[in-house]
């Protein structure tokens, strides 16, 4: 991002505001996240738990998330095509620290781009650390060439300003440049767009970005989040090495029979010893001679005890480090047989899950709040129809209220009485009072005998 920071002020002629420790740390996330960690090697795997944790966080916060427009038909339809890859950019999110939208118009319907943290180059921000100006570039290689358009947003009082440029250089040209600018036309896609617009009568930008919730300590004066993994980079490199260390006791621990080598048959042909065929792994030839323990019956196994039982509790403590340094609840990662032992410490855990979950489920229904109103805007310039609207959301809450367990309390004070039962059939169908009234079955009262 850093090499991409200098190239993007150089064509729009302003300052990006991200640090050169910012935009390393940007860097760093994506290569731990894509399995590319630094100190990884061919003695260090990698565990993949930097993916894993963003991966699991974006299954909390979208787990039965629901979402609608109601008032206006065509912005549900676009919305609720953005909606189907919501988890998977929200994964984005969590592990580089945010993710940017950007809608726009595209034969009849309203598209939009999503640009990862590592693509984003804020300009300007206000107080409240949202982003009133950033660079939103696309690239595009054809045949021999590689496009790049910088589209670069500020919203002002006057509108929003969108500026485009257009540059190309060869494929095979590796050196920090765009290349020569050329027109916007030199690509069919880019045929219909201006070099300069300015959008009047918003009242925010139209582009969205989603920043993770967790304050920044890599740099506290940027509007750019942190990875969610942040906090547990060191300790994710110790689980990498140490997954590594019990793989190889396993490996070095393998049976094997070191025997020797006038017990196997010589190949004449090859010149080679010949292994029992299908058991090559299982022998390793030695020559025995002058080593009298051995010599006797020409084998000795090799068979070590495996220190396997040590080296997963330790990696299992490191799992919980990270888990806590996440905000994930114990057991997600390590041994849910080793945690949790009292209702109180399975409460605590299941609460901190929870308030990360929830900051990050705030941060989005912000975010997606701000993109239907961009989406609505680009359907007014459209001319398709752009009605007002109104939004619903829904949100999923099991992780901390086990669910199964609340309804059948609240079915056993329905059956005696302590609550309505219309209470309980709201809400294990999640409808209203009325609604559940009307689902209720109808008493017969033709054959019931009153008592005097």
């Amino acid at each position: 991002m850093f090499g991409k920071k200098d190239i993007v002020e150089r064509a729009i002629e302003k300052d990006v505001v991200v640090s050169e420790e910012m935009s390393r740390r940007i860097d760093l996330y994506k290569d731990i996240y894509e399995n590319k960690a630094p100190w990884l090697n061919e003695n260090v795997r990698s565990t993949g738990i930097a993916a894993s944790v963003a991966q699991e966080f974006a299954r909390l916060v979208t787990i039965e998330f629901e979402s609608e427009i109601a008032g206006n038909d065509f912005l549900n339809q676009e919305y609720q095509t953005f909606l189907r890859d919501l988890r998977r950019n929200i994964e984005y999110a969590a592990a580089k620290g945010g993710i940017a939208f950007k809608p726009y118009l595209s034969d009849g319907h309203i598209e939009v781009d999503v640009v990862q943290a590592d693509g984003f180059f804020p300009v300007k921000f206000n107080s409240r650390n949202e982003v009133l100006a950033a660079v939103l570039p696309e690239e595009i290689v054809q045949g021999k060439y590689k496009y790049t358009r910088i589209e670069y947003h500020e919203f002002t009082d006057q509108g929003e300003m969108i500026l485009n440029k257009a540059f190309r250089k060869r494929s095979d040209d590796t050196s920090d440049s765009l290349g020569r600018e050329v027109e916007l036309n030199a690509l069919d896609e880019w045929e219909d767009l201006e070099p300069e617009t300015l959008i009047v009568g918003v009242d925010r930008p139209l582009f969205v970005y989603l920043r993770m919730p967790s304050a920044n300590n890599i740099d506290s004066a940027s509007p750019i989040g942190i990875s969610i993994f942040d906090r547990a980079i060191f300790d994710i490199k110790d689980a990498d090495e140490q997954w590594s260390r019990i793989v190889w006791e396993y490996e070095g621990a393998e049976l094997a029979i070191d025997a020797d080598e006038g017990m196997f048959r010589l190949d004449e042909v090859t010149g080679e010893l010949e292994l029992p065929k299908g058991k090559e792994r299982l022998f390793r030839t030695m020559d025995f001679a002058g080593i009298e323990a051995e010599a006797k019956d020409g084998y000795h196994p090799y068979a070590p005890t495996i220190r396997d039982q040590s080296l997963f509790n330790g990696m299992n403590n490191i799992l919980r480090q990270i888990e806590f340094k996440c905000g994930l609840a114990y057991g997600t990662l390590s041994n849910p047989e080793n945690v949790d032992k009292t209702a109180e410490e399975i409460k605590a855990s299941k609460q901190r899950s929870y308030s990360t979950v929830k900051d990050i489920q705030n941060a989005t229904q912000d975010a997606l709040d701000h993109l239907i109103y961009a989406m609505w805007v680009w359907q007014k310039i459209g001319n398709m129809g752009a009605s007002n609207y109104d939004v619903s959301y829904k949100w999923d809450d099991s992780i901390v209220v086990d669910r199964e367990k609340e309804l059948l309390s609240m079915q056993q004070d329905a059956s005696l009485g302590f609550i309505r039962k219309e209470l309980y059939i709201a809400k294990k169908y999640g409808v209203s009072e009325e609604e559940a009234l009307k689902m209720m079955p109808t008493v017969d009262t033709r054959f019931r005998i009153q008592e005097e």
